[in-house]
């Protein structure tokens, strides 16, 4: 008998009141195009939504998984800065609750996949600081999330890094809409991955730990048509398995 597809945790956006034409109350929602990927993958994702005033050890219980999505800025006292004036969509509660979730699932070893806004979380939650608005220095180049303009742009891995063994030694094709990027790196990661005009776009433990890949780029948006960045999704979901095969 097949066992069932291991369970993956994403936490969701808050949609305020509003947000949704008809409906009474705000809600929790979460872009398909992730839920797609993931069970294209063979897991089986759920959508957390919002905080859970549980300890995040047991939240995180049911799960081999766990992945951080996209979404607005993170509040930058988290990381010891004044607001720039371009920063958008904070959301404190779930900044909270993303932080949380990622330190657990660190100290528990599940595998954790972090995706453009999940990539700074990471960051900032191992000392990391944040570039608050990089067309101040690069131009629109990485694209504009407050007009939901996107850009593509290649990325290059470094070579035996856990996402060049995922994906190959450069993908030529990624999309990203964010405006943000990493200042310092957080203790413990090492930058594996840049863009041509030397952002970083992906981080790694730099020791022996469990499984995490942060991505800057959004790699759910075209993962339906480009292998390549399905197979980021495929390496993740090959060490669930591995972690709910163990127990």
């Amino acid at each position: 008998m097949t066992p069932p597809a291991p369970l993956v945790g994403i936490p969701s956006y808050h949609l305020a009141h509003g947000r949704v034409s008809g409906w009474v109350t705000g809600g929790f929602a979460l872009p398909e195009r992730y839920v797609s990927a993931l069970r294209r993958a063979g897991v089986r994702p759920v959508i957390l939504p919002g905080h859970d005033p549980s300890p995040p050890e047991e939240v995180l219980a049911p799960f081999a998984g766990l992945v951080l999505a996209g979404g607005g800025d993170i509040e930058p006292s988290r990381y010891g800065a004044e607001p720039h004036e371009a920063v958008y969509g904070i959301d404190q509660e779930r900044d909270s609750t993303e932080v949380e979730l990622a330190a657990a699932a660190l100290d528990l070893g599940i595998p954790t996949l972090a995706i453009c806004r999940g990539f700074q979380v990471l960051n900032v939650l191992l000392g990391g600081t944040i570039e608050q608005h990089l067309p101040d220095r690069l131009g629109p180049t990485h694209g504009d999330p407050s007009t939901g303009r996107s850009a593509s742009h290649p990325v290059r891995m470094a070579a035996g890094s856990r996402l060049a063994a995922a994906v190959g030694e450069e993908l030529a094709r990624c999309t990203s809409h964010h405006h943000q990027g990493v200042a310092t790196i957080g203790e413990g990661l090492e930058p594996v991955a840049w863009a041509p005009d030397g952002l970083v776009e992906a981080l790694e433990p730099a020791d022996p730990r469990p499984w995490f890949v942060a991505v800057q780029w959004h790699p759910e948006a075209t993962a339906a048509d480009d292998p390549g960045q399905q197979a980021l999704f495929d390496a993740f979901a090959a060490e669930v398995r591995a972690r709910a095969a163990a127990g």
